[in-house]
């Protein structure tokens, strides 16, 4: 910043940064900055988002910040994964032949398909923090009532409920993460922030293998039959819920939605609570500052709720919420969105249709040879193995889990040296390649073992996924953009498991070898990407 100053008694004035706005179709962004010289020094000065977020500093926040939204991260890992779980069990106990399996374990990506745009849309309108609270909600409540279905239908129709509210906090957590994080440390922290993913993981299949296989957590609710599984599923729910209410009780709304609503005041006071935390025992201050808002986000949700009858504010609502779809693929963003459109779906329908598969290949297999090598399995009405329970699948599904930590602590060290776009295409280029061999092995340890590096590497691409897909969009779009695409992934996810539940049965190798084959087209189609190497959020 340029200095005017003379000898003697005359005054040394510094230029003040203001913020000007600019019509929306301006080709320099909604905001642009005024340096003029002004006679009053002590005029407030204002900063733009960046700027405030490294005013704020990093500490002790920030890390608070990752446990909680870590964890929030971790229980939709619980709650999706934990159906994998309990198929060889509650496949006993209800009946269940394959294609009903394909269709249970489908039935919360349904529900994610669903929630994942409706959610992503409100977070964008009325806010990060309030749609955590009450999608974590959902998937909790639902998610533990599921426990207590008694028929098979009731038990898909509550996990499909359950999935509309995992389809919320998936893409919002990474939006609101990411909106409290200094630049240069971004990419390292929402790789921090994935792994939780693997603690959930490893949580779910820690406790599908101590409750599970337990005969003390068998008992009868009424005329209801109360399975260990039952007792999983429960567990199951309360990670959610303590999500949830952490969120509701210590963590704020994100200063980058504030801004954009033109609520100054309330996010000044989330920077400075910022700067307390992370400057405690530092005697550091924060000087009184302004911020560069925009009024047009708030000017939009007015109109909506004031102009015209219910019947127009409802199209009014109907419209604006496709319109960040038909923003992402109309504008300068179009390119991106068609390559993260293909690469969600292709890493959507391998990794999960694989992985919630897992453990019932592997309960193929007890007795040694490859997950397609027993295609002729006994249908579940005529299965009398099911109790006891056998404890090698869990244990195998626990080792898989844990093999995530490799991959992650990669990821956090890797990310911001390399950047999200080369991970994100070799990640899925060598997931590929371990799920062909997975095909072409024989044995029932090359098989665990070859499973164990597709899950260090897969969770590599999604770490990487996560980085990219925050950074490629504005605020006002990002979380419609993110809901959007994972609602794509569970629309693959959904497929890859109908698949799964078809085939698995009479031709068990065309499923993985597609699998294979999309994993490699996602690698193939991530090298269009722009590089987003510790970009600045727009």
């Amino acid at each position: 910043m340029s200095r005017h100053a003379r000898t003697g008694d005359l005054e040394v004035r510094e230029p003040l940064l203001t913020c000007k706005h600019l019509e929306p179709d301006s080709d320099e962004g909604e905001i642009i900055f005024d340096r003029s010289v002004r006679p009053n020094a002590d005029v407030q000065r204002r900063l733009t988002y960046e700027e405030a977020v490294e005013e704020a500093g990093f500490g002790l926040f920030h890390w608070l910040l990752l446990l909680v939204c870590g964890w929030a991260n971790a229980s939709d890992a619980v709650e999706i994964l934990c159906v994998s779980f309990l198929l060889p069990t509650a496949s006993c106990d209800l009946l269940l032949s394959s294609s009903d399996k394909g269709l249970l374990t489908a039935s919360i990506f349904l529900g994610m398909m669903v929630g994942g745009y409706m959610w992503g849309y409100l977070a964008d309108l009325r806010g990060r923090r309030k749609v955590l609270v009450m999608s974590l909600t959902v998937n909790g409540v639902f998610g533990g009532l599921a426990s207590l279905a008694p028929w098979f239908w009731l038990l898909l129709l509550l996990r499909f409920i359950s999935g509309i509210g995992v389809g919320g906090s998936i893409p919002v957590i990474f939006s609101y993460f990411s909106e409290f994080m200094p630049r240069l440390r971004r990419g390292a922290m929402i790789s921090a922030l994935a792994t939780f993913w693997m603690a959930g993981n490893i949580l779910a299949a820690g406790l599908a293998w101590l409750v599970i296989p337990r005969t003390w957590a068998h008992f009868f609710l009424g005329s209801l039959d109360f399975q260990s599984w039952r007792l999983f599923v429960v567990l199951c729910s309360v990670p959610s819920l303590s999500s949830a209410l952490l969120f509701k009780l210590l963590m704020p709304e994100s200063p980058k939605f504030l801004m954009e609503a033109a609520r100054e005041k309330e996010a000044i006071q989330v920077f400075r609570m910022m700067h307390k935390l992370n400057m405690w025992g530092k005697g550091k201050d924060l000087q009184d500052f302004g911020l560069c808002t925009s009024s047009k986000h708030r000017e939009e949700v007015e109109e909506a709720k004031t102009r015209g009858s219910r019947e127009w504010r409802l199209a009014s609502i109907l419209k604006k919420a496709l319109l960040p779809i038909k923003q992402m693929f109309t504008s300068h963003l179009k390119s991106r969105s068609i390559v993260l459109l293909v690469i969600f779906y292709c890493i959507s329908f391998g990794y999960y249709g694989l992985w919630m598969w897992f453990p019932e290949l592997f309960a193929r297999v007890e007795d040694g040879g490859s997950p397609c090598a027993n295609v002729s399995h006994p249908s579940p009405q005529h299965n009398q193995s099911c109790y006891p329970v056998k404890t090698d699948v869990y244990m195998e599904g626990f080792i898989i889990a844990v093999s995530n930590l490799p991959g992650n602590l990669f990821t956090i060290r890797m990310m911001d040296r390399t950047g999200g776009k080369a991970l994100l295409s070799c990640s899925l280029l060598v997931s590929s390649l371990s799920v062909f061999l997975i095909y072409v092995v024989k044995t029932k340890v090359h098989s665990l073992v070859l499973s164990c590096v597709f899950s260090g590497v897969s969770v590599i691409a999604w770490n990487a996924l996560d980085v990219v897909g925050t950074e490629l969009y504005p605020t006002q779009l990002r979380s419609s953009a993110l809901g959007f695409f994972t609602g794509v992934g569970r629309v693959a996810a959904i497929t890859g498991n109908v698949v799964f539940g078809k085939l698995v049965d009479t031709n068990c190798a065309v499923p993985i070898l597609l699998v294979s084959a999309l994993l490699l087209t996602g690698g193939l189609v991530a090298l269009l990407l722009p590089q987003t190497r510790q970009t600045e959020l727009t």
